[in-house]
C-alpha cells in the first residue's frame, strides 16, 4: 500500500485564493510530468527540476479524443523549447509547482504540491487529474503516517501534528509545537532507556545465576527505577491540562430565565452570539460557543432558563439544558442580583452544590437586593460580580474561570511535556508495572518477574513514540486525521 503514489487536497474545502494539492510516491515526478505543462522558458517538469524549487505552468487535462502524448525530451525541456499544446488537452488552471525530492520532504518521499486558485471546483480538477494519471487518493493521515513510517517523526510528533491544526489558542498552539519539535519524545525516548537499562543489568544476573546482585548495585537499580517512577508520576500530573488544552474545557451557563445568561455568553465570547431580550425565555435551544479563556480555550453552552416549561418548545429546551449541564466540566451559575433570592433559586443552588461551580452575581449596575445563604466551608463556591450589559466584571471572571480548571501559573516547561489520553493510558500502565518491578526489586523476589515487568513497563512507555506499535494502534490514530494531512 504504501509502494503507491498518493494524492489529495491539503488545504479546505471551500471558496479561497489559493489551494494545495499535494503527491507522494515513487511515481510523483513521473506522474505530475503527464499532466504540468511549463509555461516559461525558465520552468521545467518536474522529473528534471532542481529539488526545492517553483515551477510556473499549467495543468493539462486529457479528453475524451486524447490519445497518448509523449513527454517532451529533457534536451528540449532545458533548452526552453516548450511543445504546442495539443488539441484534445485542455487547460484545468494555471498554476505554481513546487518539486520536493526525497528524503528532503515531510514524507521522505518524492513529493510535488500544486497551488492553483481556490474554490471546490479548481482544485478538484487538478486532483482528478493526478488520479487519472497514475496516483491514488489518500487515506486521512496518510501523509503524517508515511512521515512515521519513514522515520520523519515519531507517534508522539504525528499526534502533534493534529493537535496543532486543531489549536483553538495560543497555548494550545506552544504545547503543540514543543511536541512537534521532540521536546515530549526526547524525554519519552531517556525514561525508556532508562528502563531499557535496568532491564539489561537484572538479565545480565539471569545469565549468571552463581553472582547474587551486590547491595550497591541494586540500590543504583532501585534509585533509577524509581527517578522513571517519579518521572511518570510528574508527566500524568499533566493529563488534565493537556486535555484541556487540546479539546477545550466545556462550561453550562444556567439560571432561572432571564437572569442574563445569554448577555453574558456574548461578553465573555466579545461578539453577539445569543438574542438578547426583556422578554423571559428567548432562549429555546442550546447555543454552543468556544471561548479563549486566558490562553484555555473554553466551550461556554448558553442554555435555556430553568422554570417550568409552558409549552412543548420550552420543554424541549430546558430537557436539552438540563443534558447539556450533566455534561459540562463546570457551571456558571447566573443570579440576578437585582432581585431577592427566590425559592427557585435556592433549588438551583442546592441542586448545583455537588457541581464545579462559580456564582455569577448579574445586574450589579443596579442596587443590589440578593443576599446569598451562608453554606459550610466545603460547599463555598466562587463568587463574581458582573454586569452583562456593560461589561464590568468580566475580566474578573475570566480570571476566576482560569483558577477554577487550571490551578497556578502556566509555564512554558509545562506546555512541553502534556501528555493527551492516549499517553496517560500507557503510563499508567507503565508505571503500575515499573512499581511492581521495584517492589519486588526491593524484596529479592525472582528476578525473571523483575525482568518481565520492567520489559512490559519499557514496550508501554516505547507505545507513546512508535517504538511499539500495533496496526490497530496506528489506524485508530491516524483515522482521526483530515486526508489532506
Amino acid at each position: 500500500m504504501f509502494d503507491d503514489t498518493i494524492a489529495a487536497i491539503a488545504t479546505p474545502l471551500g471558496e479561497g485564493g489559493l489551494a494545495v494539492v499535494r503527491i507522494s510516491g515513487k511515481n510523483a515526478f513521473a506522474i505530475a510530468d503527464k499532466c504540468f505543462q511549463p509555461a516559461r522558458k525558465n520552468s521545467l517538469k518536474p522529473s528534471v527540476a532542481p529539488t526545492h524549487t517553483i515551477q510556473y505552468g499549467k495543468i493539462m487535462r486529457a479528453t475524451e479524443n486524447a490519445g497518448f502524448q509523449p513527454a517532451s525530451s529533457t534536451r528540449d525541456i532545458l533548452a526552453g523549447k516548450m511543445p504546442a499544446l495539443p488539441a484534445d488537452f485542455q487547460i484545468v488552471d494555471e498554476v505554481l509547482l513546487a518539486v520536493l525530492r526525497a528524503p528532503r520532504t515531510f514524507t521522505r518521499e518524492d513529493t510535488v504540491e500544486i497551488s492553483c486558485h481556490g474554490g471546490l471546483l479548481p482544485a478538484k480538477l487538478v486532483l482528478d487529474t493526478l488520479l487519472e494519471n497514475g496516483a491514488r487518493m489518500a487515506e486521512p493521515g496518510e501523509f503524517t503516517r508515511r512521515a512515521f513510517l519513514n522515520g520523519r517523526i515519531d507517534l508522539a510528533q504525528a499526534e502533534a501534528v493534529a493537535d496543532l491544526i486543531h489549536s483553538r489558542t495560543e497555548l494550545a498552539l506552544a504545547a503543540a509545537n514543543e511536541q512537534l519539535a521532540g521536546k515530549l519524545s526526547q524525554r519519552i525516548n531517556q525514561l525508556r532507556d532508562d528502563l531499557m537499562l535496568t532491564l539489561a543489568h537484572v538479565e545480565a544476573y539471569i545469565d549468571f545465576p552463581e553472582d547474587d546482585i551486590a547491595e550497591e548495585t541494586k540500590e543504583k537499580l532501585l534509585a533509577r527505577l524509581e527517578n522513571g517512577i517519579s518521572f511518570m508520576d510528574e508527566l500524568l500530573r499533566t493529563a488534565n491540562e493537556g486535555q484541556i488544552l487540546r479539546r477545550g474545557i466545556r462550561a453550562a451557563i444556567v439560571g432561572r430565565p432571564n437572569a442574563g445568561k445569554s448577555s453574558l455568553l456574548n461578553q465573555l465570547l466579545g461578539h453577539d452570539r445569543a438574542i438578547v431580550s426583556p422578554i423571559a425565555g428567548t432562549t429555546r435551544d442550546t447555543i454552543e460557543e468556544t471561548a479563549n479563556i486566558r490562553g484555555l480555550p473554553v466551550i461556554f453552552i448558553d442554555t435555556a432558563g430553568l422554570r417550568e416549561a409552558r409549552d412543548e418548545i420550552e420543554v424541549e429546551g430546558i430537557r436539552r439544558s438540563r443534558e447539556s449541564l450533566a455534561k459540562a466540566e463546570f457551571i456558571l451559575h447566573v443570579l440576578d442580583a437585582s432581585e431577592p433570592l427566590t425559592s427557585a433559586d435556592e433549588n438551583y443552588l442546592a441542586e448545583f452544590a455537588d457541581k464545579k461551580r462559580i456564582l455569577v452575581l448579574n445586574k450589579t449596575d443596579l442596587p443590589v437586593k440578593l443576599i446569598l445563604p451562608k453554606q459550610t466551608s466545603n460547599q463555598q463556591p466562587a463568587t463574581s460580580n458582573v454586569c452583562s450589559l456593560n461589561g464590568q466584571g468580566i475580566e474578573a471572571l475570566k480570571d476566576a474561570i482560569k483558577e477554577l480548571i487550571w490551578t497556578g501559573e502556566i509555564k512554558a516547561e509545562m506546555l512541553q511535556v502534556t501528555i493527551n489520553s492516549r499517553h496517560q493510558d500507557a503510563l499508567n500502565r507503565a508505571r503500575s508495572v515499573a512499581r511492581q518491578a521495584a517492589d519486588a526489586l526491593r524484596e529479592n523476589a525472582t528476578l525473571e518477574l523483575v525482568a518481565m515487568d520492567l520489559r512490559i513497563a519499557a514496550n508501554a512507555v516505547g507505545e507513546i513514540v512508535g517504538k511499539t506499535t500495533t496496526e490497530d494502534l496506528l489506524d485508530s490514530i491516524f483515522s482521526t486525521f483530515c486526508i489532506g494531512k
